[in-house]
């Protein structure tokens, strides 16, 4: 099992946002994640495996290929734990609309 530290620190690489905004559109191959990349694919294998441990993404073979797919469940736990944070920020802004209609 995997902990919101393994998915905050998965999540912290650009590559590996990337990775998973692709996986969420559709799963893939590890060669076509791999050339969509200016990266050599043993680079994109160990973002891919990071992904994997942290519970991200699965992979599965087909043939001589491995097909990877954006896992939401670690996602969603994120989710929880940042609404308060949202709500935070969004007050915040509601205050500052507030105080720049007074201003007008």
């Amino acid at each position: 099992m995997t902990s919101d530290d393994d998915v905050f620190l998965a999540l912290a690489n650009p590559v590996r946002r990337s990775l998973l905004e692709m996986l969420a559109e559709q799963p893939t191959p590890a060669g076509e994640l791999t050339s969509r990349f200016d990266l050599s694919r043993s680079s994109v294998t160990e973002h891919l495996k990071v992904l994997k441990d942290a519970g991200l993404v699965t992979d599965e073979a087909h043939g001589r290929q491995r097909i990877y797919r954006l896992t939401a469940e670690p996602l969603a736990a994120l989710d929880d734990w940042l609404r308060p944070f949202e709500r935070y920020w969004r007050s915040r802004m509601s205050d500052i609309a507030r105080l720049a209609e007074d201003l007008e």
